[in-house]
């Protein structure tokens, strides 16, 4: 499989997983983007694996967790954050319980964002999602105990405020 195919095969698909990642569409486009250039660097090696898209998914990945060291506007970028209104009134329960979620994740730090995202929307395994971050599954059993406590504990806050 070229790049290219692999680009035209794979890119919403990798925009959908960085847009949940990132929790901003231009964000996740930004990322995609630079990750893109990395994988197409490194295309030969990459291309010749069984699931290059794995390989491409950890590059998307560490862009996303680096990327707060090379934008200094970080702070703009997360109140630029929205959610987009529900445009049919139907399904306005479910847009209304997406918006908490994805309003919740964006309150987490960027590293236990990226293991609920891996762990939940991608389904990978603490040892998978290990190999993705770089680090060692206790690290990721840390992480996610940790960000399912701010989680928990932020919903008994809200109930208690109703």
């Amino acid at each position: 499989m070229t790049f290219d195919e692999f680009v035209q095969a794979r890119l919403p698909a990798l925009l959908r997983f960085a847009g949940v990642l990132a929790g901003d569409r231009e964000l996740a486009q930004d990322v995609v983007q630079d990750a893109l250039v990395v994988a197409h660097g490194r295309w030969a090696r990459i291309g010749g694996m069984e699931r290059p898209e794995l390989y491409v998914k950890k590059i998307v990945t560490s862009q996303y967790l680096s990327w707060r060291r090379r934008v200094v506007r970080r702070a703009e970028l997360w109140q630029r954050q929205r959610v987009e209104e529900p445009t049919v009134p139907d399904h306005a329960e479910d847009m209304a319980v997406r918006a908490a979620v994805l309003e919740r994740l964006a309150r987490l730090p960027q590293r236990q964002r990226a293991v609920l995202v891996l762990r939940y929307y991608e389904g990978l395994s603490e040892t998978e999602t290990a190999e993705m971050l770089g680090c060692a599954p206790g690290t990721v059993r840390s992480a996610h105990a940790r960000a399912i406590a701010a989680l928990r504990l932020e919903s008994a806050d809200l109930e208690a405020l109703r």
